[in-house]
């Protein structure tokens, strides 16, 4: 086995085997409680599964009732950022950045796999949509920071939980607003034999975050007032602010 690496949320040495079976093994840092896949997937081929992920520029299914919710989800954004400018990181069919647009925003998608970034423009032309992982994104230079950052389903993807935070922390502007959702895998919901949960996904998800490592890692990159909200799923919602 190679030599295990530092924990990512707090840097920690001491790191225990957590979970083993035929398709990956994850890993615990005993100093925080974070849980990763290691070894984590090269960059080529986490560019594959995207690939493989892809729906094909041809429908999303129950496109209506999608945007309907995400609408209602933008009707409750509203109350802490009422217009602005809007980014979903990991946009998938855009139904987010298109329910921004209507609740009066200036709104934009970036989303890794094109398949889904082809259906988002030919159903919500509107919008702005880039096909790019968000650490590519913001470090192209070309957007101005946003005042809502939208974040569903995609920190648990990511190699280097970092350069990911840090990523989300360049997008938001100061003063503006992070909502982010992950699978929470100390949920008391979650499935005792882990490989029954559907939140273990590997090598698709590297990283498995509690609400504690979710709000260090977060406070790491300048985010404050980490709030997360109640969750009858095995899940983590959270808001948070830029300093």
């Amino acid at each position: 086995m190679s030599t295990l690496p530092h924990c990512q949320v707090c840097a920690g040495a001491r790191i225990a085997l957590y979970h083993r079976d035929a398709n990956a093994e994850l890993f615990r840092c005993e100093e925080c409680g974070f849980i990763f896949l290691h070894p984590i997937p090269d960059a080529a081929t986490q560019a594959s599964l995207y690939e493989q992920a892809g729906i094909g520029a041809r429908y999303f299914p129950k496109a209506e009732r999608k945007l309907q919710r995400a609408q209602q989800k933008m009707r409750q954004l509203q109350r802490l950022v009422a217009r602005g400018r809007f980014l979903d990181a990991g946009c998938n069919g855009g139904f987010m950045v298109e329910a921004a647009r209507r609740a009066g925003f200036e709104a934009h998608g970036v989303e890794p796999d094109p398949a889904s970034v082809d259906w988002a423009r030919q159903h919500f032309p509107a919008n702005a949509f880039a096909v790019a992982t968000l650490e590519e994104y913001v470090t192209g230079g070309a957007q101005r920071p946003f005042d809502l950052v939208y974040c569903s389903e995609v920190i648990e993807h990511a190699p280097d939980a970092n350069r990911f935070a840090a990523a989300l922390a360049a997008a938001v502007a100061r003063g503006g607003y992070l909502y982010l959702t992950t699978p929470d895998i100390t949920h008391w919901r979650r499935p005792r034999a882990l490989a029954e949960w559907d939140g273990y996904k590997p090598p698709e998800h590297c990283l498995y975050f509690s609400p504690r490592t979710l709000r260090l890692l977060l406070e790491r990159h300048g985010f404050t007032g980490v709030k997360t909200a109640w969750a009858w799923k095995p899940g983590i919602k959270v808001l948070a602010r830029r300093a």
